[in-house]
């Protein structure tokens, strides 16, 4: 129970690396912050989960995108569970189109909930770490953000956005007890890539040495580990987690 009295909040945590994120931080032993955007139901079975766990746990409806709705979840998160000492930035979205062909609206939508929602959670959050000298933000970005992908500018950006942020909030929070890091996932088997067409996945698998996509847990594991205690001189990392198809 290495994260014994601690508060998380996993942006996105309904279903798919969120969810796995904030059952495996659960066993950890930290209280759990679960947000979500639609689907209540969802989220409302994620914290039953970490309830059977025997860890406190809400699930709270958020937009990251918008500066007031994050506010408004966290003060009623900690005002319920107390200070938020991990956050995960886990929510994000896709909008593909090769780029001649993609409209403004589906540059920006991209942006405000994958980069913008980040700025929006840390930027409320990251001050009271520092109070109590003692912190871990946890940054989920994409393998795209390394490699590119067609269809994905928008994508990459956002997420390639993520890890400049990671690496110069590092420097800025390194002195006061709180660590900054991101993970760089590769084709996980979630709801995002289910909508993938088989034919492209069979492509990914065969480009990756391990042969196969990735689990949700697999990733969570890396931000299990980044919460650690004993994480307390790693900051500023990209974390890889793609099976080798980007070494």
């Amino acid at each position: 129970m290495e994260l014994n009295g601690k508060v998380s909040l996993i942006s996105g945590s309904s279903r798919g690396i969120g969810r796995a994120c904030a059952i495996l931080l659960a066993e950890a032993g930290s209280d759990i912050v679960v947000n979500y955007l639609s689907n209540v139901d969802a989220a409302e079975a994620v914290v039953e989960q970490i309830k059977m766990r025997g860890r406190r746990a809400i699930a709270i409806k958020a937009d990251v995108s918008k500066r007031d709705e994050c506010n408004a979840m966290i003060e009623q998160a900690q005002k319920e569970l107390g200070p938020i000492q991990i956050l995960v930035n886990n929510a994000g979205i896709t909008r593909d189109r090769s780029f001649l062909k993609m409209s403004v609206e589906q540059w920006h939508e991209v942006l405000l909930v994958n980069l913008d929602g980040a700025f929006n959670l840390t930027g409320k959050i990251l001050p009271g770490m520092i109070e109590l000298k003692w912190g871990r933000v946890i940054n989920m970005s994409s393998i795209v953000a390394q490699i590119g992908n067609f269809g994905q500018s928008n994508y990459a950006v956002a997420k390639g956005g993520l890890i400049a942020f990671t690496k110069s909030l590092a420097r800025e929070v390194a002195t006061k007890g709180v660590t900054v890091n991101a993970i760089a996932p590769g084709f996980i088997d979630t709801d995002m890539t289910a909508v993938v067409p088989e034919k492209s996945l069979d492509l990914v698998r065969e480009l990756t040495p391990m042969g196969r996509l990735g689990s949700a847990e697999e990733v969570a594991i890396v931000v299990r580990f980044l919460a650690h205690p004993m994480a307390s001189f790693i900051t500023g990392e990209v974390v890889k987690v793609n099976g080798g198809l980007h070494m």
